[in-house]
């Protein structure tokens, strides 16, 4: 993707805290019909020089034939994001050349994918996902607690996508190639409106 240097991020730890913040990927491939996209929710190994990355889709749906027979796919996760109005900048009242723009963080994985169909492998997705999305609840649900047959039926119906990473890029444009008073205004104008994390992340990227 397009890099500006004060907005990339190389970080590991800062990309894979991103993708697991914000693990609805959208998993992109290039088939013979063309592109495919859809929005899946990972999980994230830490193997490898840029890690694994672990999914499942339903076994009707096509983009499964394009997993198993293409030599790469992008995930791209999508971090905080939010519109940024020229109003909050000191520059509007001092020479007024300025123009609207967009804060985001986003990360980008590129790998080849492996199609799996190995029932172990497949319950123990289902079970991680499961695991870790129900945690912070007071009493969290598990898959055990479905009747096995049902279980053993839905494992049926999809196929597993693993993904070891072969490049990654991180991207957090949060208003670091504005001058500092602008920045002050963007922090400003975001908690304004209610938007402190990103608020809180333009403060933190710009190092005020």
């Amino acid at each position: 993707m397009y890099q500006p240097p004060h907005f990339r991020d190389d970080s590991r730890a800062a990309q894979h805290a991103l993708i697991r913040a914000y693990p609805l990927g959208l998993l992109i491939t290039a088939g013979s019909g063309g592109l495919t996209a859809n929005p899946i929710p990972f999980l994230l190994d830490e193997a490898g020089p840029h890690g694994v990355l672990r999914a499942h889709i339903a076994r009707a749906n096509p983009q499964g034939l394009d997993l198993a027979a293409v030599e790469e796919c992008l995930i791209v996760f999508q971090g905080p994001q939010g519109y940024v109005t020229p109003s909050w900048y000191a520059s509007k009242r001092e020479h007024g050349r300025v123009v609207p723009t967009w804060n985001y963080a986003t990360v980008h994985a590129w790998g080849r994918p492996q199609v799996i169909e190995d029932v172990e492998w497949l319950g123990r997705q289902i079970a991680d996902l499961t695991a870790l999305r129900e945690l912070p609840r007071a009493e969290p649900w598990a898959v055990a607690d479905a009747p096995e047959p049902f279980v053993a039926a839905q494992v049926r119906g999809i196929i597993g996508i693993e993904i070891p990473i072969t490049r990654i890029e991180g991207k957090w444009k949060m208003s670091q190639n504005r001058p500092e008073a602008d920045r002050h205004g963007v922090i400003a104008g975001l908690r304004a409106e209610g938007e402190a994390g990103l608020a809180g992340l333009v403060a933190e990227r710009s190092g005020l």
